[in-house]
């Protein structure tokens, strides 16, 4: 690793703008889940800064439909949104990613769920005489109220026909990328090949995903034309904090989560894979939003800050926090580095 000369608060803050982050959970959301700040108050901060756009996700509504309301109240920013199908919409539903496609200012993104893939909700549970015991197997309204409803990426064999209805709306509406969401590494390297049968265009790989991933599978994601997320959240101190409050129910909220998680390389990982699948492949976001974290405008300049003391550069930086969220969201580059951010590389 070579410290870069250069750096300073000054830079990250350059470093924003024109920045975009499509990673950004703002409320509203369940009262056992409070956030930071609301999706206006997220929108003015990331204006302020000098960003250009920021992308919503929320698990229990379309975000086109709050972006909609944002951008009409918030002048010269953008906000966008999308679908994550989560059991909120039944699962794999394409009617609701046909509604979605026509809703508000319309879906910039299709996600294949968050506590709603079958990969994740089949692992929450609890704690139970020393035991981890998962929630289908203590509650059996979970399992059929939840986990048979969530979304399950077939390996092998040809996708059934909701997913190839929502595939070919994908390859329809260029306009609109995949989010792989929490599935399974090898759920989402499936998703990533389908691209070649149903000819859509745009893939981005999911953190949850990419964290568990080997560099293998990251790389031939990559190759097929992938690009890679890493975000904030899944690599600093928050991880080991219980995260899910996706149910009403207050028992199924997953109190053990993340509470026997070993320490690991945390951030540096994320700096070491960046070098290794190169910029180019990868983006950076925050999956900021809960009211235990700085705003995502903050959490993002952080990230920059981390990634130049673990030795990338500002053109690196750059083209994961601008070129890449630009090229995803089908957006016309902006103008080139800011001196500032240029003078570190060289």
């Amino acid at each position: 690793m070579t410290l870069q000369e250069g750096r300073s608060l000054e830079l990250t803050f350059e470093l924003l703008k024109g920045a975009i982050d499509v990673h950004v959970h703002p409320g509203p959301h369940l009262r056992s889940s409070p956030r930071r700040v609301d999706p206006i108050e997220a929108a003015i901060e990331a204006r302020e800064a000098g960003m250009r756009a920021i992308v919503l996700k929320d698990v229990f509504e379309m975000s086109n439909g709050i972006a909609w309301l944002v951008n009409r109240h918030v002048p010269d920013f953008t906000v966008y949104g999308g679908l994550m199908l989560n059991t909120i919409y039944g699962g794999m539903n394409p009617r609701a990613f046909k509604t979605a496609i026509h809703y508000g200012d319309g879906a910039k993104y299709l996600d294949f769920g968050a506590h709603s893939t079958y990969y994740q909700a089949s692992k929450e549970g609890r704690i139970v005489d020393g035991k981890f015991v998962p929630l289908s197997e203590l509650y059996p309204k979970f399992k059929t109220e939840e986990l048979d409803r969530c979304i399950r990426i077939p390996a092998d064999e040809d996708p059934g026909p909701d997913l190839d209805e929502m595939l070919k709306l994908l390859a329809d509406n260029p306009h609109i990328y995949m989010d792989t969401g929490h599935v399974s590494v090898e759920e989402a390297i499936r998703l990533v090949e389908l691209k070649e049968k149903y000819k859509y265009e745009k893939v981005i790989v999911s953190s949850s995903v990419t964290k568990i991933a080997t560099m293998e599978q990251l790389k031939y994601m990559a190759d097929k034309g992938a690009l890679i997320e890493f975000t904030f959240a899944a690599y600093t101190a928050p991880t080991p904090i219980p995260l899910t409050h996706y149910y009403v129910e207050k028992e199924y909220a997953s109190i053990d989560e993340g509470m026997e998680a070993a320490p690991g390389a945390g951030i540096r990982e994320v700096a070491e894979a960046i070098r290794a699948l190169g910029a180019e492949n990868c983006i950076m976001s925050t999956d900021f939003g809960r009211y235990a974290l700085s705003t995502s405008v903050e959490g993002l300049r952080q990230f920059i800050t981390c990634m130049l003391d673990l030795g990338l550069t500002a053109d690196e930086i750059r083209t994961m926090v601008k070129t890449n969220p630009e090229w995803l969201l089908g957006l016309e580059p902006l103008e080139e580095l800011p001196s500032e951010a240029a003078d570190i590389d060289q």
